[in-house]
């Protein structure tokens, strides 16, 4: 139900060495990022950590430095050494920048070294990161306009609270399933057949890391929930479940507003997006207790362009 982050899940595997990659754009400085800097730029992207939690979430999950973050981190600094931006760059690339000179370095960058399926972020930022990366020659694959929601206490609902449990390897196939659908739909892009390995080592990966939730009544899967990113200011969510024939009996909202409990006792809210398309989704969060906080773009890439 909710727009699919794990469409970041679709693609090739980033490489595993650190890029050497320092260059000075105008007056900033650009750098590859290590461990070493992995407070100052945790510091930088609190300052807006509904817009940064994914980023924080795979630096809090693998550290700055690793493959499972597939991509790169980079800073941009001025003239005093102070970070103006900060970006993963990789198979998503995510950005945050307090400058249009920053979104420029990161356009030229993201031009000359990276593999990238898809570009994401609050849609002023992309919007004037694409204006630059456009002077490349770049065009769009797809793009989405998507809408950003923030859930800070759970509601109450009237009716029987529904037992939401982790998921464990024995729902891996069935939640492969499912994730791959939601996939498609949103990217046109199968995991299953283009990187079936690949989807499955992560996809296993995060339910041992206790990110899957699902509800099974009679033994069927009625409702699943990914937590993509988690740290301590939020945790976003995505690939929101309910079984096709189970829709309309208010179990996705008993599900939510359970799951909002859960993970309001370790983060202090909630966000996910939802595709602008895809109609009643907005009253459906809303009606959960979410609030609309902003617009986000996600563009889709042409392989070619890597």
């Amino acid at each position: 139900m909710s727009s699919a982050f794990a469409i970041a899940e679709a693609g090739v595997v980033m490489p595993q060495v650190l890029s050497p990659f320092e260059e000075s754009v105008n007056s900033l400085r650009v750098e590859a990022l290590g461990s070493e800097h992995k407070e100052e730029v945790l510091t930088f992207l609190s300052r807006r950590s509904i817009h940064t939690v994914c980023m924080a979430g795979y630096i809090g999950d693998n550290g700055i430095v690793s493959p499972l973050n597939r991509g790169f981190f980079y800073g941009c600094r001025d003239e005093a050494g102070c970070l103006q931006g900060v970006a993963l760059i990789g198979h998503a690339t995510l950005l945050e920048a307090q400058s249009d000179e920053a979104l420029r370095a990161f356009a030229q960058l993201k031009h000359e070294y990276s593999v990238s399926h898809l570009v994401r972020g609050e849609h002023q930022m992309i919007e004037r990161f694409w204006r630059h990366y456009a002077e490349f020659g770049h065009t769009p694959r797809l793009a989405r306009r998507e809408l950003l929601y923030e859930l800070r206490t759970a509601p109450r609902l009237e009716g029987r609270t529904p037992e939401l449990q982790l998921a464990t390897l024995n729902d891996l196939e069935e939640i492969m399933t499912i994730n791959s659908e939601m996939i498609v739909s949103e990217c046109g892009i199968d995991p299953l057949k283009k990187d079936p390995l690949g989807f499955r080592e992560r996809m296993a990966r995060r339910i041992k890391q206790g990110r899957i939730w699902v509800w099974r009544k009679d033994g069927r899967l009625i409702f699943k929930v990914d937590v993509f990113a988690h740290t301590l200011a939020m945790s976003y969510i995505e690939g929101v479940y309910v079984a096709p024939q189970e829709r309309g009996h208010g179990h996705g909202l008993r599900c939510m507003s359970q799951l909002s409990r859960i993970l309001l006792q370790h983060s202090q809210s909630i966000c996910l997006l939802i595709n602008q398309q895809k109609e009643g989704l907005a009253a459906f969060y809303e009606k959960a207790g979410f609030q609309f906080r902003g617009v986000y773009d996600t563009i889709y890439l042409h392989p070619e362009a890597n």
